[in-house]
């Protein structure tokens, strides 16, 4: 059974916005820190923003100003705002979340800027 559950990827313009979804369990959302990371074909996977269950966020330099991180307790979902996008953001983007037992991750989602 899926414990994190990403949506809202898709064909952009440069220029464009999406917004990434990640549902999770109410276990797994009450885990001390989730994040967004990030996997282009043929790079490693790199960080690209955090949320502690407090709120706090924290941000990659090269999305600092374009992408936002959010969270909803009442429905046990992060979000990932992105504007400005630019080709260089195409990527499987991938929630996770570090919990007491170990990092849990989503499937991913394929976010692609294109013209």
């Amino acid at each position: 059974q899926a414990q994190l559950v990403e949506s809202g990827g898709g064909l952009v313009q440069p220029g464009g916005s999406l917004r990434l979804s990640c549902a999770a369990s109410r276990v797994i959302f009450s885990s001390p820190l989730m994040g967004w990371y990030r996997q282009a074909p043929g790079k490693q996977r790199e960080l690209v923003a955090t949320i502690s269950n407090g709120g706090s966020a924290n941000y990659r330099d090269s999305v600092k100003g374009r992408f936002t991180v959010s969270r909803d307790n009442a429905k046990n979902t992060i979000y990932l705002q992105m504007d400005s996008l630019k080709p260089a953001d195409t990527a499987v983007y991938y929630c996770n979340a570090i919990t007491p037992t170990g990092v849990i991750w989503g499937q991913g989602t394929q976010v692609t800027v294109s013209s």
